[in-house]
Order: C-alpha cells, then structure tokens, then sequence
C-alpha cells in the first residue's frame, strides 16, 4: 500500500502495511516538518482517514509515523507514549473522535453518536492526568450535539473540521504564548527547562519553548539548561533534539544537577509547561516539576509555567484534586529496554508532580500573563 502523507505544503510517499488492529505501520518515512519556524516535526496530522503520529519513543534515533484508523490504535498511542504533552494529546484525541465519525456508516448523524460516546470513554480513559484530553473529547462531542440534525455526509465533515480548528487554534496559542512570555526572559537569557513543551507536545511551536524560540527569533543571546527528565527522558530525547535541530545553544544536564547551576548562577529563570492547572494556580506537570519549584524559590529565580487555557480546569480548586497517572516501574528499572536496576527490584513511577501556586511567579496563556493571586486572573481567562 502506498500513502501519501501532506502537512503545511510537505509531501511524502511513504510504504506501509497494515495489521488487523487497524494500525499502518509506516517503515521508511520522510520527515514531516510544519511551516511554522524552527523546522520543527509534527508531532500528529490526518490524511486519507487515519490518525497519522509521529512515535516520539524512537526519537532522536528514528523518525517514524504510525497512521492509525480506528480509535483503539488512536487511544492506544496516546496511552503508551507516542503523543505525549498535554496539547498534543488534545489534538491526537480530537482527530480521533474524527476519525470515528468519518469512518462511520450509520445512515444519520443521530446514529452516529453512540459510537462517538463509547470512542469519548475510550480515549478519556488513555491517560488521567492531562485536562486537554478530556477538554478536547468533550469539545468534538459537544460539536456533534450541535449538529446531530444536519445530513450524515455533512456531520462527518463538519466533525473533521472542528479537529482541525482544535489543532489550529493550539498552534496559534502556542505562538500568542511566545510573544507573551518573550520579554519575561532576563537580558542573560540563561532559561533552564524540564521534560518537553515544544513542538512536538503540542501543534507546533510549544508552551514552555515558545517564548524562547520567539527570543530565538528574535536574535536575543539565549542558552537553554535542559533537565534530562528521568525516567523517561524527554528533555534529553525531545528538548535537547528540537532546540539542536532550532539552532538554540543548548546545555544538557541531569536533573540532579539543577541546583548546582542554579546555586553557581547560571540560571535566570525557570519555563516549564503543565498537564493540569487547578482553580487556585497549583500545577501538575512532569514528575521533577515541584522540586525544580521549590529549588528556584530557594535561589530567588523565577518559576514560569506555560500553557494554553485548555490546561486550566476551573472545576478543581486545588492540586489535591488531580489524578496523577502511575505508570510502569518497568520504566524506571529500565533505558529503551536495558536493564539498569537488579532483577525483581520494584521502583515507583509516578509520571507526574503538583507544584503548589505559591511556588509560581507567573503562567504565561495565550491571552496574557498571570500572576498570584490566581484564582481571580485564571478564572477571567477561562
């Protein structure tokens, strides 16, 4: 079978085979770049009715997108890694919705909805922490109440077309997110940053790598201190890979080491991004989080975090309220399948932390910057 893929005037001719699962496997695939600055990869796309994700375990190593037509595969991406970062995992799950109801072939768009219900508990159910999944869903079913009574073929495209404003409208946040948190970046421009909030975490661009590419752009000296984010690595894998292939001067460090260079002054301020932002501006994001918080209070830098208001849910007050996803000790006990703890060790593996507000100097969103106190600056962006 041959597809072509086409994202923001890319083309790629691409070998595939398909499995019962419904999952093209694609083997030698032609990067797929977005128009935006920096050269950055795609992290999701659609193309001839499948989910295409590009698989971020492989990365740097290999470069490989995985096209998924059902929304098993779709829910199943996103639950073992593939698409990772809260804006992505929106997109990817509102592609999904999509693909069931193009893929539907229920003679109304009333019958379509019992299946659109049963893919909402499906992808809902792939990963607990990050709010922009359960946002994204709730978005595409509530589009498809709203337009239960117009011709089936007409539903299907209309429901494509919300998952495409859904990606739209991240990767214009992510931009507005840069210009905003740009000028919050010291003269120095020495920005330390945990896990991945770039391009590939979201439609292009990034939360918390935003207002540093947009430095970059903009010809400011500026030098990233990138955590390598255990156990998963990310910021090794993902930041440090992205920012090379943007041309931003990059250290990578361990996480252990951020308070040696915090403590040498080498670190003007902190930007990280976030999965869940409560009521009262607690924040959970990648597990490492908090104790990067509580370090740059201890050395009075700034702790930033960016994302877009999608990531804020005004329904829980406080970071007591968020679920925090348990994932594999496999994952800790080993590198890309390489042993590293003794045989029938048990490690915890908690993927995420809550940093509470008062370890916060600002969320940047696409519509401004927030400061303490919260409550009353989340609630009017919402």
């Amino acid at each position: 079978m041959q597809v072509q893929l086409y994202h923001a005037g890319s083309i790629a001719g691409i070998s595939t085979s398909e499995n019962r699962c419904g999952i093209l496997y694609v083997r030698s695939v032609p990067t797929l770049y977005s128009e935006n600055t920096m050269n950055q990869l795609v992290s999701v796309t659609w193309h001839d009715n499948a989910v295409h994700v590009l698989d971020q375990r492989l990365l740097p190593h290999q470069e490989v997108v995985n096209a998924y037509t059902t929304v098993a595969g779709v829910a199943d991406s996103i639950r073992t890694m593939q698409v990772r970062g809260a804006p992505a995992i929106g997109c990817t799950a509102a592609y999904g919705m999509a693909l069931v109801a193009v893929t539907s072939t229920a003679k109304t768009a009333t019958e379509v909805l019992p299946a659109l219900f049963d893919a909402q508990r499906v992808l809902d159910a792939s990963r607990p922490t990050a709010v922009n999944l359960f946002w994204a869903t709730g978005r595409m079913m509530a589009h498809a109440q709203r337009n239960v009574e117009v011709p089936v073929a007409a539903f299907r495209s209309l429901m494509l077309a919300e998952a495409h404003a859904i990606f739209a409208e991240d990767l214009a946040m992510c931009q507005a997110i840069g210009r905003h948190g740009e000028p919050l970046i010291p003269a120095r421009g020495r920005v330390l940053t945990h896990c991945n909030a770039g391009g590939l975490a979201t439609a292009g661009y990034g939360t918390a790598l935003g207002p540093i590419y947009r430095a970059h752009e903009l010809g400011r000296a500026i030098h990233v201190y990138v955590d390598e984010t255990r156990p998963y690595l990310q910021g090794a894998r993902l930041t440090a890979f992205e920012l090379q292939r943007g041309g931003v001067p990059l250290t990578l460090i361990t996480d252990n080491m951020a308070a040696y260079f915090m403590g040498k002054g080498l670190v003007d301020c902190i930007i990280v991004g976030a999965d869940r932002i409560a009521a009262n501006g607690d924040v959970a994001n990648k597990i490492g989080t908090y104790g990067l918080a509580v370090l740059a209070h201890a050395h009075s830098i700034p702790m930033y975090v960016a994302a877009p208001t999608s990531t804020i849910d005004a329904r829980i007050s406080d970071g007591s309220m968020i679920p925090i996803e348990e994932r594999s000790s496999d994952e800790v006990t080993t590198i890309q399948g390489v042993r590293i703890a003794p045989a029938g060790v048990i490690a915890a593996h908690p993927a995420f932390d809550v940093t509470p507000a008062k370890y916060i100097t600002a969320i940047i969103c696409e519509k401004g910057v927030i400061r303490a106190p919260y409550g009353a600056g989340l609630a009017e962006v919402c």
